[in-house]
């Protein structure tokens, strides 16, 4: 989430779809049906508030391969992070913006490590950046955005990002053997829907221990993504994506509701994890200023939880009722834009779920589950 993603939903005439779902009655096509329980769901999170925020803004420089100059290049704000464990240490790629780039800052991606999943020390550098290639069309001056992260059964890892030119956000990809170094693929959306807004893809993957590997469904590689519903892709390689359509269109699979937390909109949080009980998604959602939830702040962003079936991505099974994740401390309240948690990075580390998320655009936070 940022300002510019802010103005869009203000300009956006509505949401297509508004999906109702009530825990005790059955619903008709491809909404929940009844289920009694939500032990599906991870829960419950407790944010670790004697240590957030965990990162914040910091004084790293490097030489911008575009400006030809030296940049603060985190000086603004840091957020939105994805984490994945290696070598027993979480990774945290995070979104750094600075106080150069006409869009509310130039955005690009750091790194932080942990041994702990709590205190972290940073490369001065950025990872990945807007540079001199066949990308800056896309990527500049915006810039790269909002990653989610899994490993590929080769132990390669796949990044999913967001490339903003300053008008159109675009889903894209970029892999790396060592979280350092990345290749970037291009866009995800090709051909007739390469100018559409697409952004935040969660790939659907398994547990392996401490590793979380994308997985197969029915011989393919599946994908969530999407800012107002949310929309599925799928692939054979992880590299190359074909949305799943439906009458000519890309095909919604979730909605948001009106008079809960996710009145506005819905986005992708981090990879959608494939368990015993189904998919369970982990997603941000939006509240609307009038006809959202009334306990819950006007235009927040809120976390909540879905169920897929686990053979058929496109069904959902079940979601919760309220947010599990909210605003309700001072650091996400207010700051570049006021009133979210917005969750992106979910490692499982020592026994214990690590949820990362990016709080009112600014910095970050943690909060950690026992229910492995």
């Amino acid at each position: 989430m940022n300002f510019h993603y802010f103005t869009k939903l203000l300009l956006c005439g509505g949401v297509v779809g508004i999906l109702f779902l009530f825990a005790c009655s059955l619903q008709k096509g491809n909404q929940a049906k009844e289920i009694n329980d939500t032990s599906w769901a991870i829960l419950p999170f407790i944010k670790v508030d004697s240590l957030n925020p965990i990162l914040a803004a910091g004084d790293g420089k490097f030489f911008c391969p575009i400006l030809k100059k030296e940049v603060s290049w985190e000086e603004k704000d840091v957020f939105n992070p994805a984490a994945v464990v290696r070598n027993d240490s979480v990774f945290l790629i995070y979104r750094a913006e600075d106080n150069i780039g006409k869009y509310a800052g130039t955005s690009r991606l750091g790194l932080a490590v942990s041994t702990d999943g709590l205190h972290f020390s940073r490369k001065k550098q950025p990872i990945l950046f807007p540079a001199e290639d066949e990308l800056k069309r896309y990527e500049w001056e915006g810039g790269i955005e909002d990653p989610r992260i899994v490993e590929r059964e080769d132990g390669t890892y796949i990044m999913t990002y967001t490339a903003y030119d300053g008008e159109i956000a675009r889903l894209s990809i970029a892999s790396s053997t060592n979280l350092v170094k990345w290749i970037k693929h291009g866009l995800v959306l090709q051909g007739k829907h390469i100018d559409s807004w697409s952004k935040s893809g969660a790939i659907v993957a398994r547990q392996l221990g401490e590793k979380i590997v994308a997985t197969k469904i029915n011989g393919k590689y599946w994908m969530y993504f999407g800012d107002t519903d949310l929309f599925l892709a799928t692939s054979d390689d992880l590299i190359h994506w074909q949305p799943l359509e439906e009458n000519n269109k890309i095909k919604s699979v979730l909605q948001s509701r009106k008079g809960y937390f996710d009145s506005r909109l819905v986005e992708s949080g981090p990879y959608a994890l494939l368990t015993k009980k189904g998919i369970v998604l982990i997603y941000n959602g939006m509240n609307l200023d009038e006809g959202g939830d009334p306990t819950i702040a006007k235009g927040a962003y809120c976390a909540g939880q879905a169920l897929f079936d686990a053979n058929d991505p496109s069904k959902l099974i079940d979601r919760l009722e309220k947010t599990f994740l909210r605003p309700d401390k001072s650091f996400e309240i207010t700051g570049q834009i006021n009133q979210v948690c917005f969750v992106e990075g979910l490692v499982s580390f020592h026994g214990k779920w690590f949820l990362y998320f990016g709080t009112a655009d600014s910095k970050i936070a943690v909060a950690v589950s026992t229910s492995l």
